[in-house]
């Protein structure tokens, strides 16, 4: 049985929005890719509206795919008071788990070492029971204390000396890039326009009402205007340079913060568990990641180029001596494997702090016929959707119906299960390994199907990728045919995780990823090279900005590589 190709970001389909753009009014018009853009997308789609999704550059190229790619209901934030925003985001990530993303959304554990006798252990106890009866212990089991001896057992890699117990609880994790992608498809199945490589240059009016945006496709420089009855400003750290262009006068302010993240092996750290730390600004995670452990992060503000944050010595420095405090043998700079850098969009407040600004989220009317909604925090993308495209009822014509996203599972959930419980049958239907069958079934959940037909008639593609053997030849078609992949750094980088996950970032593997992409779009042998050249440049940047001292001396280097799209506009000021 098949998935039946639905949600397509083919190029074929990427013509025919471009068609849609021109020709068709919408109800909606929604700016940014990220997560909560998407999310807006698939929900006014599937209220009902006639929706369209631009973004400049890629899917989840912004902070949805560099965040610490956690579904956590914020546990710190309880310390903060902020009950409601626990509560709301625990019932999302509950959500996630079971019914909306189970093919993308995965428990996870994490211990929280107690260095503290006497009265540490029931404080923390009182908080962990409190985000248990949130919400915390409904499909993940609830908190577990540990005297010092069992916590080393489930983290034998901590000092001996670094804790006097601990206590365990559970999370949730997703690949975030992919995610953002499939809520992204998911809008598209049920109708929306979503065109990537397509930037906001102007916005329509008349009178004083904004009518419409003024677009331009980055890839061919061909513009045109879309028309509709409300735009909205999902642009994370952008906000406030979309306002500018608008014209419009913001009603509030976001403030980008830095958070830095290395990946080292999983064999540099022996623990079943991930770790969460305290710090004398926030917290630090030590998260499992396949065949590898994310640790991160910093909370620092960021000045300088939005597209791409760069981090810098001191940041990679600032995450080692953290977690080397309570490591039994510490990591150095050689086992690092990938370094990435990601913007969150804070809410401005009166703290100087941005590890204290608010996560909440904020929409606003910024002008007739726009909302603009920023803050928030990747968790509680489809709450925030949802506020989005309710405060945009005013500019529609008649009433909407009410949000159902809750119900509505993202592509590729559907038959998940069924299909967990046939890996063997798969396998051996399609002559893999079945721990290859459940790790596309965790990326593609019941869309496999899609995927493998594929190599119906290229068996080829069942072949490990050069240099990158975790991925398949057929994830790279399948990230250019069905998921809109259009430049190397998107597939290296959002439909895989090779620029983080390898010491090369994906550089031995870049020649032969082009080459099979270039076969889908049609590339001749200069615009590979060409392609590989960018991305070469571009991991080559990230390294040397990463010896870098300070943020401006690490933003230079970073931002003098060349930009896959090179037609973007730079941003307003």
């Amino acid at each position: 049985m098949s998935g039946g190709r639905i949600g397509r970001l083919s190029p074929e389909e990427r013509e025919r929005s471009w068609q849609r753009l021109g020709e068709e009014h919408f109800d909606v018009v929604v700016i940014g890719g990220g997560v909560t853009g998407a999310g807006a997308a698939l929900d006014a789609a599937t209220r009902g509206l006639k929706v369209a999704l631009v973004e400049a550059r890629d899917l989840a190229a912004g902070t949805s795919s560099r965040s610490s790619k956690l579904f956590h209901g914020g546990l710190r934030y309880l310390e903060q008071f902020e009950f409601g925003l626990v509560r709301e985001a625990l019932r999302e990530r509950e959500l996630m788990l079971t019914r909306l993303a189970p093919h993308l959304v995965k428990p996870v554990s994490f211990l929280y070492p107690l260095t503290r006798r006497v009265w540490e252990r029931p404080y923390t106890a009182a908080g962990l029971l409190m985000y248990d009866t949130m919400g915390g212990a409904r499909s993940v089991p609830g908190q577990k204390h540990l005297t010092r001896s069992g916590a080393l057992r489930l983290f034998p890699a901590l000092r001996h000396d670094a804790l006097v117990g601990g206590i365990r609880y559970f999370d949730a994790q997703a690949d975030d890039a992919r995610h953002t992608l499939f809520v992204a498809r998911t809008a598209a199945h049920y109708g929306a326009a979503v065109r990537t490589s397509t930037q906001v240059i102007g916005f329509l009016r008349e009178a004083d009402r904004i009518t419409g945006v003024r677009v331009r496709d980055v890839e061919t420089g061909d513009e045109r205007d879309v028309s509709c009855d409300v735009v909205v400003n999902c642009t994370g750290v952008w906000t406030d340079e979309m306002q500018r262009l608008a014209g419009a006068r913001g009603r509030f302010r976001v403030r980008a913060s830095k958070g830095v993240h290395i990946v080292v092996p999983r064999d540099r750290i022996a623990a079943d568990s991930g770790l969460i730390l305290r710090t004398e600004k926030s917290v630090l995670f030590v998260i499992p990641w396949r065949s590898h452990w994310i640790i991160g992060t910093t909370d620092t503000d960021w000045t300088f180029d939005l597209a791409h944050p760069a981090a810098t010595q001191s940041d990679i420095d600032y995450i080692l001596d953290h977690v080397n405090a309570v490591l039994a043998t510490p990591l150095t700079h050689d086992d690092i494997e990938g370094v990435y850098a990601g913007l969150r969009p804070l809410l401005a407040g009166e703290s100087d702090q941005s590890s204290k600004l608010s996560r909440e989220h904020a929409v606003a009317h910024v002008a007739p016929g726009m909302v603009a909604i920023a803050g928030g925090k990747y968790t509680t993308y489809r709450v925030m959707a949802a506020d989005a495209i309710d405060a945009a009822e005013s500019d529609l014509r008649g009433r909407i119906a009410p949000s159902i996203t809750d119900r509505v599972p993202l592509l590729g959930a559907d038959g998940y299960h069924a299909l967990v419980n046939q890996i063997d049958r798969l396998a051996e239907e399609y002559g893999l390994h079945p721990y290859r069958v459940r790790h596309l079934l965790d990326r593609y959940g019941s869309l496999v199907y899609d995927l493998l037909d594929l190599t119906a008639a290229q068996p080829d593609l069942l072949e490990p990728i050069p240099g990158a053997p975790d991925y398949l030849k057929v994830e790279v078609v399948y990230g250019v045919r069905d998921e809109g992949a259009l430049h190397l750094d998107d597939l290296l980088t959002r439909r895989t995780r090779i620029s983080i996950e390898y010491p090369h970032r994906g550089l031995e593997c870049a020649e032969a990823v082009a080459a099979l992409m270039g076969e889908v779009l049609g590339w001749d042998d200069a615009r590979r090279a060409h392609e590989v050249q960018v991305y070469t440049e571009r991991v080559t940047a990230e390294r040397n900005s990463q010896t870098k001292p300070d943020d401006q001396a690490a933003d230079e280097v970073r931002s003098a590589a060349a930009e896959p799209r090179p037609l973007i506009s730079a941003p307003v000021s």
